[in-house]
């Protein structure tokens, strides 16, 4: 038995802690500790090299064994040798993007090397991943003529995302006439706007014909590295301002991929996908099918996030609302967010709406009820993250504006009347939907905390309130009990033939957190969603054959909202553990979805290899580990005011992690616990320990986040101080209690780089020691089967997306 006693814990001097400025990102991480090693991105981001020759056809001569051609500056080995029709693939050790380079050792013949770029390995070949809904993108002839020495694609073409990289020569045929090559359809084809050659200029538009029959244009590479631009604000990918570290190995690879993802799909604004089908109904562009370029500017300034590495390259709300918390937690790129929200902003239409999506986008009157809305859900994460008051005043006017648009379609039924299909691609959007309708009742409660952070009218704040009410009523009507689920919408209520149980409208009904206090309704829907997983995750009804990471983020939140975190780390594991070591994924980022079946074919689109394996709206574990599962959360603009509230789950044995804002930083460890006695014996009784370190001049609140009991413990909090408290569990099911520990003399936060700091024993009671509970064990994954495949759904998915546009 322990001691029952209460430590308690004398007067703390103030811990000074690092503040971060996001306009001048830090050059080192802000932690430093053995979770670095989990960081996919580069260094160095000016000269990343493949990891290893994939694929080889023809002659290809290459050296023998692991090439040291790839990985320095100066190289002084043997050349690669490329010829005609031959064709060599290298893999990188990361998904990565940005500006392929050569350093070329021999030309013969003027050869005009092709580039290929793919994601996954089973998209692999001559031409690229498709950017477009109809056809995959053009190879990207390199004419290299004579040079020699270091030759790189032209900015243009910069092409993010990408694992591997085919490199050949096409067959020059003798007879030109009949057997045309595909860089001599490209040039005697197309018009001068169209795809540009690289190194030809357009008045050379034939290849030279009376060399043919003895031209053998080969070329020798000593060197292939990638200038990577994503990211820009950041000189060293790896100097993150937050980190996450457990127990769990694939739980850490998840975090750390979810915010790689998120620095990839962050760009240079003036590197944009041109959307070439979508831009030819503004500039009536003659660019041939499957072209591609990456040189629209899509935002003003230095560095803007995006949806997607590969695609779309612009922005889009929908993905901001997972994007912008990943942001704030791994690198605080806080700038990359606020010039993502100010062209959406600055593309407001007349009557108030928001843009779809950003440039290209946004000049069509494109609109979305739910992405509309996920815009001023992004406006107030910024401003909490960021503590930007002076912007959220400057937009506050247009914000309102926005807000009246979505509240004026309130009707009768106490529900928003959605009147557009568009939103995540999923199917049956429109009339009252209760997505779309608890999405609404957020945005309301964020805006009287954004109101009062203005000191607003308060008048405004009481119109919300009421409306706030009604949606409640609203949405209440949709629940089904004999499902234990929210129907999808009014046409399709619990009745119904046409019936739909939404993964999305059945998470977003718990994230806006509208039931009473004891209501055992979150719970159910929560247990209910469960119950639908198959072998690869969670399904989303209302999209057939669809496993969104998008909807599923949103599950996990919603998991955490009904208190039961252990479901939204067991989906982790499942789902974006997947996602990662799945077949045809890229093992270090985060794709946009896939197949019911475990397919690597995202259903929105015909074309497979459209897939972005590089999507910020798969990021959700990334804030949500940190949010939810250690607790910390801000609550005012800058953080200062905050709470802590860890949920440590039956999967983790201990957990740490952190992140710094402009007032410093935040950082929580976790671990379970059990008290030893002088002469080394244990009891049964066990216990979580939490350590808590806070910005000096903030203050706030910490308590147990996996009890929903209102009489648990809290404590209020000043920040500046390093403190810990344990829980133990009671024996005999009595409420748990919660003692404060005496630290004073434990120095935690100097064994940053002790691999087992959770073997750390601690002082406890007369003599005896807190140890880790080294008895602990993760549960064992239920087994699940495979999703099937409704392919006459999926056809018919493919007609209906397209005929959107």
């Amino acid at each position: 038995m322990r001691p029952h006693r209460m430590l308690v814990l004398p007067a703390l001097a103030p811990v000074v802690l690092a503040s971060i400025d996001y306009h001048n990102l830090p050059t080192e991480p802000v932690f430093s500790g053995p979770w670095n090693d989990y960081i996919k991105a580069p260094a160095n981001k000016s000269f990343i090299t493949p990891a290893r020759f994939l694929k080889v056809e023809g002659n290809v001569t290459t050296p023998g064994g692991d090439s040291p051609l790839f990985n320095t500056r100066q190289n002084h080995g043997s050349s690669v040798l490329i010829g005609e029709g031959e064709l060599l693939t290298v893999e990188f050790e990361e998904n990565i993007a940005g500006r392929v380079c050569f350093e070329v050792d021999s030309v013969t013949d003027e050869p005009v090397l092709y580039l290929a770029y793919s994601e996954s390995p089973f998209f692999v070949g001559t031409s690229s991943d498709a950017t477009n809904d109809k056809e995959w993108d053009l190879p990207l002839p390199l004419h290299l003529g004579n040079r020699t020495g270091s030759v790189c694609v032209d900015p243009e073409f910069i092409r993010g995302a990408f694992k591997y990289l085919t490199l050949y020569i096409d067959y020059i045929p003798v007879f030109n006439e009949e057997h045309q090559s595909i860089l001599g359809h490209i040039l005697t084809t197309v018009s001068t706007n169209a795809q540009k050659v690289l190194g030809r200029s357009q008045s050379r538009s034939h290849v030279q014909e009376e060399k043919r029959p003895y031209s053998k244009p080969a070329v020798g590479i000593t060197q292939i590295w990638v200038n990577c631009t994503s990211f820009p604000s950041q000189t060293n990918g790896k100097a993150y301002s937050g980190y996450f570290y457990s127990s769990n190995n694939l739980l850490n690879r998840i975090w750390y991929a979810g915010a790689y993802t998120l620095q990839l799909s962050t760009i240079d604004p003036t590197e944009g996908s041109a959307l070439i089908p979508v831009n030819r109904h503004c500039d009536n562009n003659h660019s041939p099918p499957g072209s591609w370029y990456s040189n629209f500017t899509v935002a003003n300034g230095t560095a803007v996030t995006t949806d997607g590495a590969k695609r779309d390259r612009l922005v889009w709300p929908g993905d901001m609302y997972i994007a912008i918390p990943g942001i704030a937690v791994s690198t605080y790129d806080m700038l990359a967010v606020r010039n993502a929200l100010n062209i959406l902003y600055e593309r407001q239409y007349g009557d108030g709406r928001l843009p779809y999506a950003g440039p290209p986008l946004s000049y069509h009157n494109e609109f979305s009820d739910t992405y509309h809305l996920h815009t001023l859900l992004g406006t107030y994460d910024y401003v909490l993250y960021s503590g930007d008051i002076d912007w959220l005043r400057e937009h506050w006017t247009a914000y309102k504006r926005a807000l009246n648009v979505s509240t004026a379609k309130i009707d009768s039924h106490n529900l928003m009347h959605v009147s557009t299909p568009f939103d995540w691609n999923r199917h049956g959007m429109g009339e009252h939907n209760v997505e779309a309708n608890a999405i609404l009742y957020t945005v309301l409660k964020r805006s009287i905390k954004l109101a009062s952070w203005l000191s607003d009218d308060p008048k405004a704040s009481e119109e919300w309130s009421l409306l706030i009410r009604r949606l409640e009523k609203g949405i209440k009507q949709l629940y089904c009990n004999n499902t234990g689920l929210y129907s999808d919408n009014l046409l399709s209520n619990c009745s119904s033939p046409k019936h739909i149980d939404p993964q999305d409208g059945n998470s977003w009904a718990l994230i806006a957190k509208m039931q009473e206090r004891g209501s055992a309704i979150p719970l159910t829907v929560s247990q209910a969603l469960r119950s639908r997983w198959n072998a690869f995750g969670a399904p989303a009804p209302e999209f057939p054959n669809v496993m969104s990471p998008f909807s599923s983020s949103f599950e996990l939140q919603a998991h955490c909202a009904a208190y039961n975190h252990g479901a939204a780390i067991e989906l982790m594991l499942l789902m974006w553990g997947y996602l990662l070591d799945g077949p045809g994924f890229t093992n270090s980022t985060l794709a946009e979805g896939f197949r019911t079946d475990g397919y690597v074919h995202y259903p929105a689109y015909p074309i497979p290899s459209r897939n972005s394996h590089a999507h910020g709206w798969a990021a959700g574990p990334t804030s949500i580990l940190i949010n939810h599962i250690l607790g910390i959360k801000l609550l005012s603009p800058g953080a200062e005011r905050w709470e802590i509230t860890p949920a440590l789950t039956d999967w983790l044995g201990w957990a740490r992690g952190g992140f710094a804002v402009g007032k410093g930083e935040f950082e929580v460890m976790v671990r379970r616990v059990v008290y030893e006695d002088p002469s080394g014996g244990r009891g049964n009784e066990r216990g979580l320990q939490v350590n808590i370190r806070t910005p000096e001049g903030t203050h706030g609140k910490f308590g147990w986040g996996d009890r929903p009991d209102e009489n648990e413990f809290t404590i209020e909090m000043m920040g500046g101080e390093t403190r810990a408290w344990v829980r133990w569990e009671s024996e005999n099911g009595e409420r748990p209690t919660t003692e404060e520990l005496n630290i004073s003399d434990i120095r935690f936060w100097e064994r940053k780089d002790d691999e087992r700091w959770y073997e750390q024993r601690i002082p406890y009671g007369d003599a005896g020691t807190l140890v880790y509970d080294d008895s602990f064990r993760e549960p064992v994954m239920q087994e699940r089967s495979p999703g099937e495949v409704d392919w006459e759904a999926l056809e018919t998915g493919y007609v209906d997306a397209l005929g959107r546009w």
